[in-house]
């Protein structure tokens, strides 16, 4: 069994990194410095842990020209949007560590004659977290920051198609001088990730990927009694009313649906339309898709990049195949897209009308550059239908009627309800998901909950 980790690149496949994957003895040495270190970590006030991290933040952002660009490599994202995954990461840390203090303050109870009573807020030990290629830098941040901030200390487990992400963030902490040992990372196989999950210095698992990954996750941690942030799939929904700002409502829905060639957790991949603007919207998308341009990820006038994979590519042309035999209707060319070629991981974007939920293309997560879109007559039929999914991160509303829309989002089943905007992730709020989206939460001052634990004070006055 070779113990060599390679990446191949989506824009040309080529190899583009090859890393040694950790040994056990590598693997129990980190663990063993990370519990270490974190004794020491979580004594530090919380105004000198921002400190560090505040830092790190500094040094990554100073490095964004080169990120961008490996990024292109790695995982096909067009150069010309690299820098965005930077500034993501920014905004998501930054908020996480001004937040820390009140997040992490003692809760204070009411007096009570003779008694003093109050709750903490514990780091929990070492967190494992495991990050995925697609937004690499903003999803492992997520969990990154809060846990060290709680007094926590990180081993990150990074994509193999991403690995230069984890050895730029230890970079970008070492630059901060974090204290040896608070933030590591290992290149692990699938087989030693469970190893790693099994240890009894793990505290907590942070995860973001697939349905079927996290329930092999579960299973790995199976016995430990430990907490789990799973982050997993999608296929979120949007709805346009017909009382909308037609083009508003178009550009938003488009780019959310083929940002990243559609590699996005919570990108659009149903459209529900008033039958009254179904036919608008359809010209107006077809228009807009049609101006994308497919081709290598390090263009600078490229905006629709590779798939990660050519099997990723395939799995998604077999969806539109099927969807067209089952009667759905094709409004992109793609001879439009000269660069796309069936095995190759180049798809030209596809808009589907006509479809239905026994499609695979409405039901199954895509994770590609194709969107349904569903004519329905009322919102009612809009709600259920949106709400027919195994998966429930993200759901969109665009309308004029706030008061309506919002009265219509209580009704979704999801972790995050829209009005007039999509596929963006708040840092100030909870971002968590139900049914098979997963379970946790991240960012938020919620986010703090799962990455510490209470622990109560009942003090009986002499």
């Amino acid at each position: 069994m070779t113990n060599l980790q390679t990446t191949i690149s989506p824009i040309d496949g080529s190899t583009y990194v090859t890393r040694e994957l950790a040994t056990p003895e590598q693997m129990a040495a980190c663990i063993e410095t990370s519990a270490a270190a974190q004794k020491k970590w979580k004594a530090l006030p919380i105004s000198e842990r921002a400190n560090f991290c505040s830092k790190m933040v500094d040094a990554f952002a100073a490095k964004k020209e080169a990120i961008g660009e490996e990024l292109a490599w790695m995982m096909g994202r067009p150069i010309r949007y690299g820098q965005g995954e930077v500034a993501g990461l920014e905004e998501r840390a930054r908020h996480m560590i001004s937040i820390a203090e009140s997040s992490l303050a003692t809760v204070q109870l009411e007096e009570k004659e003779g008694f003093v009573r109050y709750i903490k807020r514990e780091a929990l030990g070492v967190v494992f977290v495991i990050a995925p290629w697609n937004f690499p830098y903003m999803t492992a941040i997520n969990a990154i920051m809060p846990a060290l901030m709680a007094g926590n200390s990180v081993i990150l487990k990074h994509s193999a198609q991403t690995p230069l992400c984890a050895e730029r963030l230890a970079q970008a902490f070492a630059e901060a001088g974090l204290p040896e040992g608070v933030f590591q990372y290992l290149h692990l196989s699938h087989s030693a990730t469970a190893d790693v999950i099994q240890s009894p210095d793990i505290a907590h698992v942070c995860f973001t990927g697939s349905v079927e990954a996290g329930a092999i996750i579960e299973k790995s941690a199976a016995g430990r009694f430990i907490g789990l942030g799973l982050e997993l799939g999608g296929k979120d929904p949007a709805y346009v009313r017909a009382d909308v700002d037609l083009d508003q409502a178009v550009d938003t829905v488009i780019d959310g649906a083929f940002f990243n060639s559609g590699q996005s957790c919570c990108g659009i991949e149903r459209i529900y339309v008033d039958a009254s603007i179904h036919d608008a919207f359809i010209e107006k998308a077809t228009a807009i898709i049609n101006q994308y341009k497919l081709g290598p990820a390090n263009d600078p006038e490229t905006t629709l990049g590779p798939m990660v994979k050519a099997a990723a590519a395939d799995f998604v042309r077999g969806q539109v195949t099927d969807a067209i035999a089952q009667g759905a209707i094709s409004h992109i060319d793609e001879s439009l897209f000269p660069a796309s070629k069936a095995g190759s991981a180049y798809l030209a974007p596809q808009l589907l009308s006509n479809v239905n939920h026994s499609m695979r293309v409405m039901t199954q997560e895509s994770f590609g550059p194709v969107v349904g879109v569903y004519k329905v007559e009322s919102d009612q039929q809009a709600i259920e239908l949106m709400n027919d999914s195994e998966f429930g991160l993200t759901a969109s509303i665009f309308t004029k009627d706030i008061e309506r829309g919002i009265e219509l989002g209580e009704q979704l089943e999801t972790g995050t309800f829209f009005i007039n905007r999509c596929d963006y992730l708040d840092p100030a709020l909870a971002w968590t998901g139900v049914k098979n989206s997963g379970r946790g939460c991240t960012l938020s001052s919620m986010g703090y909950e799962q990455l510490t634990r209470p622990k109560s004070f009942h003090i009986k006055m002499a």
